[in-house]
């Protein structure tokens, strides 16, 4: 088919908007540690945009998505991008550039390895960090997005269905996310009982704003194409992103006073819970969606704190099972009438498609964790995952990258 350009020009826009969310990822993050590990907080993410693009090229995107691999894993024939070129690749999006599809996917990579970030901020080496997430990337996140992807994976022939990465990012990153902190342990401060409390609220709404607007990009994208598909995704992606941050709004309000870092977090957690339904529903099912994927969240949290788990900023408590939700909800309420190419949900009729959405989440989930699980403590052993007591205490950004945000008295 030839290229056609009003879908190549929404595909390119599509990619420059999920680019956005990574730094959109690092002003969440980077306003909701302490002042004094803002910047180590916000580097990681712009390290990792760096390195997972120039990878991604190098192997990444054959190792996902090149033919002749096996279930498993893609083949050799993209490594270095040979082959991907000007013309539509013939396999995946039939009226883009292949070069334009690749580059989108490549945003989808590094914002995944961003977002496990999350969990580990303000005690972890930024060295091993950077190994960790080369590691991650080659061993989870490419293979992951093969089976549900790629031509050929298991998962994709399974019939599991994943619109725009609730498996795929944020299943992998929420169950990497909890399994590397509990290797690395929980923050000396946290330990205590000290406040921890975030540093700049408005920097997060900033934050929370670019995300949602990249959202857009994220799941709407997804449908390659520019036209109906796309709207219903751009729509559904709205409603579940505000219904989220309402539900959360509500439930601080009953248990004690709504706050700003409450309805942001909500409506992260009913974005992550619609993306891999967004172009399998109705706008009006992206409501109960959003809706329990902050009731899920919330009570999540409470759960981790309970247990005096460190998962630092909410990481698996809110894209991990947020993103568990949105592949079950899939199976639920997916409709034929929206998308012709894929499957009725047990909704209208196809109990079995459930049971493959389940499939998905629990084998990704298992994998992401036990993998990640052997990852951290082979990196522990190569570099250690920590810094030193004191450089905790003194701060990441002074300890690590010699820098300061804000100058003057660092708490």
């Amino acid at each position: 088919m030839p290229v056609d350009s009003g879908d190549t020009t929404w595909i390119l826009i599509s990619a420059a908007l999920v680019m956005l969310m990574t730094p959109g990822v690092s002003l969440f993050y980077g306003g909701m540690v302490r002042r004094k590990n803002v910047l180590s907080t916000m580097m990681m993410s712009f390290a990792i945009l760096g390195v997972i693009a120039l990878l991604w090229v190098l192997y990444g995107y054959s190792f996902a998505f090149a033919p002749q691999g096996n279930s498993f894993i893609g083949g050799l024939g993209f490594l270095g991008l040979n082959g991907v070129g000007q013309g539509p690749s013939g396999i995946y999006a039939t009226t883009v550039p292949h070069l334009a599809f690749m580059v989108y996917q490549g945003m989808f990579a590094i914002i995944t390895v961003a977002l496990i970030t999350g969990a580990v901020v303000e005690r972890i080496k930024f060295s091993s960090l950077l190994l960790f997430s080369v590691l991650w990337f080659t061993i989870v996140y490419c293979p992951v997005a093969h089976w549900v992807w790629g031509q050929g994976g298991w998962l994709g022939g399974l019939g599991t269905i994943d619109f725009a990465g609730g498996i795929v990012v944020h299943i992998t990153a929420g169950a990497s996310a909890l399994a590397l902190v509990k290797v690395l342990g929980p923050r000396k401060d946290y330990l205590e009982g000290k406040p921890m409390v975030a540093h700049n609220i408005p920097m997060i709404a900033i934050g929370a704003a670019l995300l949602w607007f990249g959202w857009f990009g994220f799941n709407g994208g997804s449908a390659l194409t520019a036209g109906g598909l796309a709207s219903n995704a751009f729509v559904t992606t709205n409603i579940a992103g505000a219904s989220g941050a309402v539900t959360w709004m509500i439930i601080s309000w009953v248990q004690r006073k709504p706050t700003l870092i409450g309805v942001t977090t909500g409506a992260i957690a009913g974005l992550a819970a619609i993306t891999p339904a967004a172009g399998y529903v109705t706008p009006l099912a992206a409501i109960p969606i959003g809706i329990v994927s902050s009731i899920i969240g919330y009570y999540c949290i409470i759960f981790r704190n309970n247990r005096r788990i460190d998962e630092s900023l909410d990481v698996w408590a809110v894209h991990g099972m947020g993103g568990t939700w949105g592949v079950l909800a899939a199976g639920l309420f997916a409709s034929s009438a929206i998308n012709p190419a894929g499957p009725d949900g047990a909704i209208f009729g196809d109990g079995m498609q459930f049971v493959n959405q389940l499939a998905g989440a629990a084998s990704v989930f298992g994998y992401s964790f036990g993998i990640t699980l052997g990852l951290s403590k082979l990196v522990d052993k190569i570099t250690g995952l920590r810094v030193s007591e004191h450089e905790e205490t003194v701060g990441l950004d002074i300890a690590q990258h010699s820098e300061t945000a804000y100058g003057g008295f660092l708490r």
